[in-house]
């Protein structure tokens, strides 16, 4: 699907009372949302010996290249093409944020979607460059660090502490937007990531 052709799509991803995300979509939001916040708290606030901290880096890698595949073979609206708008329906979309109703939408908004790159390319430059750091503590460096000789490891460690804290960010701008959506636009965003299908109103 285009751009072109999701715009024209929009009556259709506004039905509601049906599925929305299939179960490995949601299978992969909840296990994705927690190996994501083990790592930073195990990285943060973790022992000196970051071993679970790498594992749940790898884990979170895997499902990364999980979702890039999904992307392409998922039901409808686990695939990318069908959140991939033209910047005229985003902004759009944008303007009339402020109106206090359910938008209603069947998969993502195109701000949704346009998050949901944004969050996935973060993560994924994150958690790859964590491969390449070296911290000179010879205990927590990442398995290619050699790869990369020893300025690039430490190039590679100090992007992944601030694109650490640019996680954080971003998932605290998740969650402020489903108490935004809940509280204000009355829209259940997290009932359907559970259960698949969004209530009809």
């Amino acid at each position: 699907m285009t751009v072109a052709s999701a715009d024209h799509s929009l009556e259709t991803q506004k039905k509601t009372g049906a599925s929305v995300w299939d179960l490995p979509l949601r299978l992969f939001h909840w296990l994705f949302a927690g190996c994501v916040a083990a790592a930073w708290g195990l990285g943060k606030f973790g022992p000196d010996v970051m071993t679970l901290h790498f594992w749940f880096g790898y884990a979170v890698l895997a499902l990364i290249v999980f979702r890039l595949v999904w992307g392409f073979i998922g039901s409808e609206t686990a695939r990318f093409s069908s959140f991939v708008y033209s910047p005229k329906t985003l902004f759009s979309y944008i303007a009339k944020l402020p109106k206090r109703q359910a938008s209603n939408w069947k998969g993502h908004n195109p701000l949704g979607g346009l998050f949901v790159f944004l969050l996935l390319g973060v993560i994924g430059a994150q958690a790859a460059l964590g491969l390449f750091a070296d911290p000179e503590d010879y205990i927590n460096v990442g398995p290619l660090a050699s790869w990369a000789g020893i300025d690039s490891a430490r190039t590679a460690l100090a992007w992944h502490g601030i694109l650490a804290r640019a996680t954080l960010i971003l998932v605290v701008l998740h969650v402020a937007a489903i108490f935004f959506y809940r509280l204000w636009k009355r829209e259940d965003l997290v009932t359907p990531m559970i259960t698949g299908y969004r209530k009809a109103k």
